[in-house]
Parts: structure tokens; sequence; C-alpha cells
């Protein structure tokens, strides 16, 4: 099992790490996508290694999508290629995992309309206008799709991220 995590500078931390470890844990093999070569550092400081420029990507070659939350999302959430990513995910029934200001990808992909989703409270409002009904939980869950809204969140959305792909 493969997953796939795009994601920039200035992620929130813990948001990418924590999902990051509980995948490798659960056996998937997981690389980290970006707008450029060799490590994205979040906003406390951590790196992270990037394995694969976004314009290298394949959807099909994914079992799972994560999309951490911080100010990454809005700094990638307009490349074609991000977009496409999110789409495929989205169109073929395929796991994808979005938390905090993770969910402006999918927004800005158009693939939120008519779903239940939450997200970080500022993100709310553009959740709302993308046509995504908003439910303030720590983790919702619809279909394919699971969200959360923040760090604190973690432990359920880590949880319903795996059983979604059935480890």
């Amino acid at each position: 099992m493969k997953a796939l995590i795009l994601s920039a500078d200035m992620f929130e931390d813990s948001e990418l790490l924590v999902p990051y470890y509980r995948l490798l844990e659960a056996g998937f093999t997981v690389d980290v996508a970006s707008d450029k070569r060799d490590s994205i550092r979040g906003k406390h400081g951590y790196e992270v290694p990037v394995n694969k420029l976004i314009s290298e990507v394949t959807a099909a070659d994914y079992n799972l999508l994560l999309l951490p939350g911080g100010k990454a999302p809005a700094a990638i959430r307009n490349i074609p290629a991000v977009q496409e990513i999110a789409r495929s995910f989205m169109t073929e029934g395929k796991p994808v995992a979005a938390i905090c200001h993770g969910p402006q990808i999918l927004i800005s992909a158009n693939v939120l309309r008519g779903r239940k989703a939450t997200c970080y409270k500022e993100v709310m409002t553009e959740l709302r206008e993308a046509g995504t009904q908003y439910e303030d939980s720590e983790v919702v869950v619809d279909g394919n799709l699971v969200t959360s809204r923040e760090p604190r969140d973690l432990p359920a959305f880590c949880r319903e991220m795996i059983r979604l792909v059935g480890k």
C-alpha cells in the first residue's frame, strides 16, 4: 500500500508527522511530494524530506492521499497538478484524509460540493461556500473522505484514516 502526502513549507508539523508515522507503522510506503526538491520545513522547524515533485506524481500509483494543514495548502492549492491529483482521488473514490487547512486543496479542486467535512475554523466559511456541509467535530467521515479540524483531533483523524484503508 502506498500513501501520498502533498505539502510545502510552513506545514503544521504535527499534522504531517503524526499521520506520516502512523502510516509507516501500518506498513505503508509513504511519498512526500512538493513543489520543490530536498526538504520542506514546518511552522515549528521540523524538516521532512521530499522524494517526489508534484509534477512527477501519478495518482493511480497511490492508495491514499493525505493533505496536512498549516500554511502549506494555500501555497500549493492553485497548482493544476495538485488539483488534478485531488480530483483523481475523489473521482475514483480512493481514500483522502485532510486536516486543518488541508481541505483548501479539495476546495480548489472543486470536489467537495454536497459532501460533509470539517476543517480549521478559519477555513469554515470557504468550505461552506464550496457547497460543503460543515460539521464542527473532531473527525468527519463521508465515504472516502476523512477530515479533522486541528492537531488535538489527530488521534481520531489517524484512527479513521487507517480504518478507511482497511489496515
